[in-house]
């Protein structure tokens, strides 16, 4: 059988990955080091800066692909732990019953109503302003997104047939989640968090832009936007440059999320071509 292909995917994928390019570049090359303010304030490109320099005399190029490199490990980093956390709390909640499924599910509402940003705003705040900080912030709260689509599709499979000729059988229930549930709600969990590493993206550019991200000498694309504001009229780059590769690498991770969906779950793609 042969296998789909999706064109949004493969737009997606190369819209990530040029990002991802720039952030595997910047682990052994850098065009000037971080903290070089050697070029000058604001100058234009030329004399080896391509984009030139901000208000500091850095290399806007070094600041940007130093900057992806940051947005990955932010966007990867707070995946890895909502994934975590979120799979094993749905997966309890959905073999939760009576009062401690309705405490858990209330719970879970209350996380997912309380707003993203603001929640990982509180606990940087409580702890310090660095990467892991946004990173494990940032990853808590979007667990309880993960957790509650664990939950319903966990109890979706549970509800089957098979489930129960397999516990009729005497399959205990670890062998009965690894062997069946897992593999049935997989294709939709890859979905959802490919759609969670862009909100984390763009979770860590706000926090960064408020002070609260990758503390100096670390060039977060926030930080950059929030340093650029304020010549944006005389030295645009330092603010477009930024903003462009951070709707791209959005753009593009949606993107694949989308062509997940095509290729994961046809059903989907024919009901979205008969509406």
């Amino acid at each position: 059988m042969r296998r789909r292909t999706s064109p949004t995917l493969w737009t997606g994928g190369v819209l990530a990955g040029l990002v991802a390019l720039l952030a595997l570049v910047s682990l052994f090359w850098l065009p000037f080091d971080s903290d070089d303010t050697s070029g000058g304030r604001l100058a234009g490109p030329g004399g080896g800066h391509l984009l030139g320099t901000d208000k500091l005399g850095r290399d806007l190029f070094t600041q940007l692909m130093t900057g992806s490199r940051i947005a990955l490990e932010a966007g990867l980093g707070a995946v890895a732990i909502a994934a975590v956390l979120g799979v094993s709390l749905g997966v309890l909640a959905a073999f939760a019953q009576g009062w401690f499924d309705d405490t858990l599910s209330a719970l879970l509402d209350i996380l997912i109503a309380f707003p993203t940003l603001l929640l990982a705003m509180l606990i940087v705040a409580a702890r310090s302003a660095t990467l892991g900080s946004a990173i494990l912030a940032i990853g808590l709260a979007q667990s309880a997104v993960v957790a509650r689509l664990t939950r319903i599709l966990v109890k979706r499979v549970l509800a089957q047939d098979y489930i129960t000729a397999s516990r009729t059988s005497g399959t205990s229930w670890p062998r009965i989640v690894a062997g069946h549930v897992l593999p049935n709600i997989w294709p939709t969990l890859v979905v959802n968090l490919a759609l969670q590493f862009g909100l984390a993206v763009l979770a860590e550019a706000g926090l960064s832009y408020l002070g609260l991200g990758a503390p100096p000498p670390n060039a977060s694309w926030g930080r950059m936007l929030q340093e650029a504001q304020a010549t944006f009229t005389t030295a645009p780059a330092g603010a477009l440059a930024p903003g462009i590769l951070l709707v791209l690498l959005v753009i593009g991770v949606n993107l694949i999320a989308d062509g997940l969906r095509d290729v994961l779950d046809p059903t989907a793609r024919k009901g979205r071509a008969g509406a």
